[in-house]
């Protein structure tokens, strides 16, 4: 193991490409091997090999630091040895494997909470909104799942709608086909909160897409836009006003009668708000 990390710093791309596949399998395919190959001093290297111009070694460094992250105990040492700007640009200019598993190391790393304020201020968010716009499916859930960790926070939250996260999160809620429908609609929910948020889904149309989600998702589905739903019309009369008009009320009734008990009991805690959309 250490011959593989020392190989890292060879003079020799070649070499350097070996030794960071042979790590990122070692760390891919056994648990006990991603704390000792930290241990051995691999990360500073390869995170070194994350800002390579040559785009094949670039993507076995981001994959190796991946791979070593699925550690909790690894986590701190790879954000601490500089690795999240260098995630971040790879995210926006690697190849589509190595912008999926940037991705998903900052996710990992985002699991630490003090890790996800200096992700979102190196600018990791606006390129994650971009994946998640023109990605594939796995590049689309990976930077949904980011997303929505990152997005805990308030500041986060504000880049986030600031990037036009609002349009594709609408249009992957209104793709039943996507399979992307709840990670989509789970986003939203920590978004929601804001009021800037709220107006850019209105502007995106996102109204009519909730409604359809209450009258014919599945059931989480239906709990997450009736939540969403309620933030939007609190306290705000011509939301109300424009919910009403999709025809929410028919839905919303007819889940607080046959909804699970959780979906019966989100209905039932908007009475008010559904009585003041009949008025």
């Amino acid at each position: 193991m250490l011959h593989l990390v020392s190989s890292l710093d060879s003079c020799s791309i070649d070499e350097q490409k070996q030794a960071a596949m042979e790590i990122r399998l070692l760390a891919k395919n056994k648990p006990e091997n991603r704390l000792k190959i930290a241990k051995a001093g691999a990360i500073r290297p390869l995170v070194s090999l994350v800002s390579s111009s040559d785009l094949q070694l670039q993507e076995y460094g981001v994959t190796a630091i991946l791979n070593l992250s699925l550690c909790d105990e690894n986590k701190e040492a790879i954000a601490s040895s500089g690795a999240i700007k260098p995630l971040i640009r790879a995210l926006k200019t690697g190849t589509a494997t190595a912008r999926e598993n940037s991705a998903c190391a900052l996710l990992r790393l985002s699991q630490l909470e003090e890790n996800k304020v200096a992700i979102g201020r190196s600018g990791a968010i606006p390129p994650l909104v971009s994946l998640l716009e023109t990605g594939g499916f796995r590049a689309k859930k990976d930077a949904s799942t980011a997303l929505y960790s990152l997005c805990s926070v308030k500041e986060n939250k504000i880049r986030a709608v600031q990037a036009g996260i609002m349009k594709p999160l609408v249009e992957l809620m209104a793709d039943f086909g996507s399979n992307m429908v709840d990670k989509a609609a789970y986003v939203l929910s920590v978004l929601v909160s804001l009021p800037e948020a709220r107006s850019s889904l209105v502007e995106e149309a996102g109204i009519p897409v909730l409604v359809e989600i209450v009258e014919v998702g599945s059931q989480r589905q239906k709990e997450i836009a009736v939540s969403v739903l309620l933030q939007l019309c609190e306290d705000n009369l011509v939301y109300r006003a424009m919910v009403a008009r999709e025809g929410a009320i028919p839905p919303l009734v007819a889940l607080s009668q046959s909804g699970t008990n959780r979906a019966k009991q989100k209905v039932r805690a908007a009475d008010c708000f559904t009585l003041s959309l009949i008025n």
